[in-house]
């Protein structure tokens, strides 16, 4: 398969950005953005990997274990090469996990579920009991020899219950409430505040004092038995009995899992409140096959066992990339830039969008349409851009700057910074009611008739900022429509299946719901049987439009301005994104062809929108009034003054059922 060059480009910028960050975090201990954005900076590298095999290099970050020694500390080779975990993100990744378990060992597992510990790796070395080594993982190959340090941990035993030989691998970690207090002390003194708490035990660990790690609050907790003078534990959970038999630190709260379920269970009672009763920080849990044999059977890959899996917590720092900026409008008629994002998971929620609150927002960060950007979420709906990952952005990346003019606006549209402030405002007022009905329109009934999107929830959806126009319909996620009052489940999955249906629509109703002036039901048929396709209508020119029969100078001129308006065409080639638009036939002949009909009352099994379409895809023509040339009136339940006109002047009244069996001719 030929790798695109922009792929290429990609993935070379990746690696680099990735060995950059890597070094500051396993190296130095002084990480330049967050654990979760780092993991996913590595997940697409990983994705372009699996997606085009021809980019995964021998040397490739994604394939082996990162980190190195620091030049001061005393090295050590180890004597079992150390691993890390591979990571899983979301139920099925477990499943696909536990389905590789199953086809390579043959057999059903069961696991042993373990909390992944945020702290330090450590590898230690007892000689006849004692405690003779302690060494980072390193790279994986060889690390860096902490144990004056590793001793000052007050739970970490020097002798051990028997005098056996023993290496076994494990995590130092710092207390929360520690951390806390730690940077305190640091913000008073004048220095640098650690990023959290697994930096601050790396830091505590990896230097030469030992004076300044027993100051500190540090704990170990052991969790794998590498090499042993003794018989091993034929199971995990007899393993790390076995740990805590000769006097190690264990992490109890582990349990057995007989099937997925259970799994998934744990992970959901770790990733509540059950995170924030323990004075260590959490970033998973980890699956590990119970069974020794098959875990010996399925082995290692060249940086991870085969045998276990860390199942992480969501991050609520993510990467994605801006697609595009747009603007919502407030019911003050303040106006909030809006970056649309490639979807991305972020907190256990799917977003597609974030506030960028400002212009000033905006340049102090720089941000720009392809952007790759860190993402996070802090309790809000709507996340914010924490920063630009700018070793990422494409070559011709524009400056975004806030416009003059926009069509959320009333008037001509004009839009000024309100003084003083770093806000932007429409210049007339009203404009979230005007843009309300505008969005009501298009999800209407005469329109794209989306399904349970009425009045109230379109402007509860404005007014969380989670839509601005009519294209952000179509981006709503099922996690967004939650957060809002009312949408349980159910509501939540009946309107996203409105939306669905409404992505096929014909040309002629989305011409009704764009709002062009002076174009109504009649006008946006008699455009669509001209001309097919959106293309070919935004291409037609003022006097081709005023020529099409029904039409006229007044409809022709005001739907080429609509057309050539830069800000309509942008939002054209977003709805595109989402819309497939259907042609509209002229009728060659139908029953109705050259007829005049009018609808009046409440019919029982059409709408009158519905009823209007079949007397134009019949042929006919549907008119507000009746007149002598009214070939008939249809006439419903309470059908009013029309039909007593009709009698007026002598012009045939249908009932609804002699009106479709005249169709149906």
């Amino acid at each position: 398969m030929a790798i695109p060059l922009k792929v290429r480009e990609r993935a070379q910028k990746l690696q680099g950005l990735l060995r950059h960050h890597s070094h500051q975090y396993f190296t130095l201990d002084a990480p330049e953005i967050s654990d979760a954005a780092y993991d996913s900076l590595n997940r697409e590298l990983k994705a372009l990997e699996a997606r085009y095999p021809e980019l995964r290099r021998a040397d490739s970050i994604t394939s082996r274990v990162v980190g190195e020694a620091l030049p001061f500390l005393k090295k050590a080779r180890h004597v079992v090469p150390q691993w890390s975990f591979n990571d899983a993100f979301s139920e099925d990744e477990v499943v696909a996990f536990d389905e590789r378990v199953r086809k390579l060992s043959g057999t059903a597992p069961t696991y042993d579920l373990e909390l992944k510990i945020d702290g330090l790796k450590i590898v230690l070395t007892y000689a006849r009991g004692e405690l003779v080594a302690a060494v980072t993982r390193g790279d994986g190959i060889t690390g860096e020899d902490v144990t004056h340090n590793v001793r000052t941990i007050p739970t970490l035993p020097q002798r051990l219950m028997r005098p056996v030989d023993l290496i076994a691998e494990g995590e130092v970690y710092l207390t929360k409430s520690g951390f806390t207090k730690l940077n305190q002390a640091r913000e008073k003194a004048g220095e640098a505040l650690f990023a959290n708490p697994r930096n601050a035990a790396a830091g505590s660990i990896r230097q030469l004092d030992p004076a300044i790690a027993a100051a500190r609050p540090l704990g170990v907790f052991l969790y794998d038995v590498a090499q042993i003078s003794e018989a091993l534990p034929e199971t995990q959970t007899e393993e790390l009995a076995y740990l805590a038999d000769l006097g190690l630190p264990i992490n109890r709260e582990h349990t057995h899992a007989e099937s997925l379920a259970d799994v998934f269970a744990f992970w959901k009672k770790w990733n509540g409140p059950a995170r924030e009763r323990v004075d260590y920080q959490l970033d998973g849990i980890v699956l590990k096959v119970e069974s020794r044999a098959a875990q010996e059977l399925l082995g290692y890959t060249g940086k991870a066992p085969r045998f276990a899996i860390a199942y992480k917590f969501p991050p609520e720092q993510v990467q994605t990339v801006v697609q595009d900026i747009t603007l919502q409008v407030g019911r003050t008629g303040k106006l909030t830039p809006v970056a649309h994002l490639a979807p991305v998971s972020v907190a256990g929620t799917t977003v597609a969008r974030a506030t960028l609150h400002n212009e000033d927002f905006i340049t102090s960060k720089d941000i720009r349409v392809g952007d790759t950007v860190i993402l996070q979420k802090a309790g809000d709906i709507i996340p914010e851009v924490v920063q630009v990952v700018r070793e990422l952005r494409p070559a011709g990346a524009k400056r975004w700057t806030f416009p003059t003019h926009s069509p959320l606006c009333g008037g001509d549209g004009a839009v000024e910074r309100v003084p003083g402030e770093a806000a932007h405002r429409c210049v007339v007022s009203g404009s979230f009611e005007q843009q309300a009905r505008k969005l009501i329109h298009f999800a209407g009934k005469h329109a794209l008739d989306i399904d349970g999107m009425g009045r109230e929830t379109v402007k509860a959806l404005m007014e969380h900022g989670l839509a601005a126009d009519f294209d952000d319909l179509f981006e709503l996620t099922a996690d967004e429509l939650r957060t809002l009052e009312g949408f349980e489940e159910k509501k939540t999955e009946n309107l996203l299946a409105g939306i669905r249906e409404a992505r096929t629509v014909l040309l002629d109703r989305l011409l009704i719901g764009l709002g062009i002036p002076h174009v109504g039901d009649e006008t946006a048929f008699l455009l669509a049987t001209r001309y097919h396709t959106l293309g070919e209508l935004g291409r037609a020119s003022e006097d081709a439009l005023a020529g099409v029969e029904g039409v006229g100078p007044t409809i022709g001129k005001a739907v080429a301005d609509w057309f050539n308006n830069k800000s309509n065409r942008a939002l054209l080639a977003r709805l595109k994104k989402h819309l497939q638009v259907t042609r509209v036939e002229a009728p060659s002949a139908g029953p109705l062809t050259g007829q005049s009909v009018v609808i009046t009352g409440t019919l029982h099994t059409l709408s009158r929108e519905e009823a209007e379409a079949r007397v134009r895809r019949a042929g006919g023509k549907v008119v507000g009034s009746v007149s002598k040339k009214t070939a008939f009136v249809v006439a419903g339940e309470a059908p009013g003054s029309k039909h007593d006109r009709a009698r007026t002047l002598g012009v045939p009244v249908l009932d609804e059922a002699a009106f479709l069996k005249k169709l149906e001719a």
